[in-house]
Parts: structure tokens; C-alpha cells; sequence
């Protein structure tokens, strides 16, 4: 009961924290925040500032997982156990990202994401590694949780371009298209490796490719003006989804397979 009501608890304070990111409250908004370098301009791996209403839907399923994870029915599920102090982790470490920028804290904010990352990498090997007992459970605890995966990859590919970029990092001379289209072959390569392994899940290709193709978006429409950069992020969304449903099928296929044998 105590780590259903903590999960509870931290759905809540990062929700509070994202209004304070936003600005709806007090605080200043991320893109004017940490001077301006998470702004959808400052790099070209930044997405599109159409790209971050995708968080609405992230806080949305993580507060209705933390509901439904409270529910008597949930209080002795294994898997949930299992995943429950990881996911509080989660939202507290969200919560923390958003203040530490709000403090212009930028070199920080890295640390703060990359453990964000590591911890919904650690709860996706383990939703892969057991077995939901039914369709709410895929949506509210194995769809929530792989939205907000996907999305924190290409954000911390963001976060982690916009500190070199604040700190005068010019390439070693090489051309930013090139150092940009690196960044989107190795966000399309943990997309890939996302996808096979997991089984061809949804959720993470989904926000993975909404993020990597408003970098798309934003690179044709605003500045930094890439083109080059562009079609690199049309490329890895591209490689992206059809390794999804490539893994998609073949995984129907084997499980079909499989109760065909029992």
C-alpha cells in the first residue's frame, strides 16, 4: 500500500512540476528557461515546440496508471511490485529535470534525464520480461510507460546537444549536419533495438517517431534552418516504424506459433 500511495503521490507532484514548466504557475516556461538553449531553435536536434504537447499525453497516462496501480485489485499484482519503486523513481527525477532547468541549471539537467532514461529503460526490460493479465493493464501500465520511454530518448538527445551547444562545443570543425544526422542514426538505432527486442511494441516507436519527426519539422520550417538535418530525421523516423512492424509481425507470428505447438 505504501508504494501504491508514493506512486500516487509522485503522479502528482510531476504534473505539479510540468505546470511550473510551463509557466502556468510561477515558474518560467522550459523554452525561456536555462537561457533559452531547450528552445525548439537553439540546436538542430531540437524539436518543434508542437512536439512537447505529446507530454499532456504522457502525464494523462501516467496519473491514470498511478490510479489504477492504487486500486485494492493491484495491491498484491507481482509485476506492479516489481516496477513500482522504478516508476516513482520516474516522476520524482521528472519532477527534479523540470527545477533544475527552472534554477538555469542546464549542465544539470543531463545527469537528472540520462538517470530518467536509465530508470525507464530498467522498467521496460522488466514489463518485457513479464506478462500483463489484461488489455487495461497493456494500456494504462505497458503503453503509458512506453510513450514516456520514447519520448525521454530523443529528449535526452536534445538536452544533451543543447549543453554542448551552450558551451561553445563547435565540432572539431566539422560540419553541425554531420554531428546532427549522428545524433538521429544513433536515435534510430535504439528505436531499432527498441523494436526487436520488445516485440515490435507501439507505444515507444509512437513517441519516439513524434519526437524525431518534429526535429524534421522544425528543421524545414525554423531556425536553425537544415534541410540536410531534415531528411536525416525523415530517414530515422522511416527506419523506425518499419522496424516496428517488421518486429510486430514476426513476434504475432511466433506467439501464434507457439499456441499452435501447445
Amino acid at each position: 500500500m505504501a508504494q501504491q500511495i508514493i506512486i500516487l503521490v509522485s503522479s502528482v507532484l510531476a504534473i505539479v512540476a510540468a505546470f511550473i514548466g510551463s509557466g502556468a504557475f510561477f515558474g518560467t516556461p522550459i523554452q525561456e528557461a536555462a537561457g533559452g538553449f531547450l528552445n525548439s531553435d537553439s540546436t538542430l536536434i531540437a524539436p518543434g515546440t508542437g512536439a512537447f504537447r505529446i507530454w499532456s499525453v504522457i502525464y494523462t497516462g501516467m496519473l491514470a496508471y498511478a490510479i489504477w496501480q492504487a486500486l485494492p485489485a493491484q495491491r498484491n499484482d507481482a509485476r506492479q511490485a516489481r516496477i513500482g519503486w522504478w516508476v516513482a523513481a520516474s516522476l520524482i527525477l521528472n519532477a527534479i529535470w523540470i527545477g533544475v532547468v527552472q534554477a538555469d541549471l542546464l549542465w544539470l539537467s543531463l545527469p537528472v534525464i540520462a538517470a530518467l532514461l536509465a530508470v525507464l529503460c530498467r522498467i521496460f526490460v522488466i514489463l518485457r520480461r513479464t506478462t500483463p493479465k489484461n488489455k487495461v493493464e497493456i494500456v494504462v501500465a505497458d503503453g503509458a510507460i512506453g510513450l514516456y520511454l520514447g519520448w525521454v530518448i530523443i529528449a535526452t538527445a536534445a538536452n544533451a546537444t543543447a549543453i554542448l551547444v551552450a558551451t561553445g562545443f563547435d565540432g572539431f570543425g566539422i560540419a553541425p549536419e554531420f554531428w546532427s544526422s549522428l545524433v538521429l542514426g544513433v536515435a534510430a538505432i535504439i528505436g531499432i533495438a527498441l523494436a526487436f527486442w520488445g516485440g515490435g511494441r507501439i507505444a515507444p516507436a509512437l513517441s519516439l517517431s513524434w519526437g524525431v519527426a518534429w526535429v524534421a519539422v522544425a528543421r524545414f520550417t525554423d531556425e536553425p534552418y537544415s534541410p540536410a538535418t531534415g531528411v536525416a530525421a525523415i530517414v530515422a523516423v522511416v527506419l523506425i516504424v518499419v522496424a516496428t512492424v517488421v518486429a510486430r509481425i514476426r513476434h504475432d507470428r511466433a506467439r501464434r506459433g507457439s499456441a499452435v505447438t501447445r
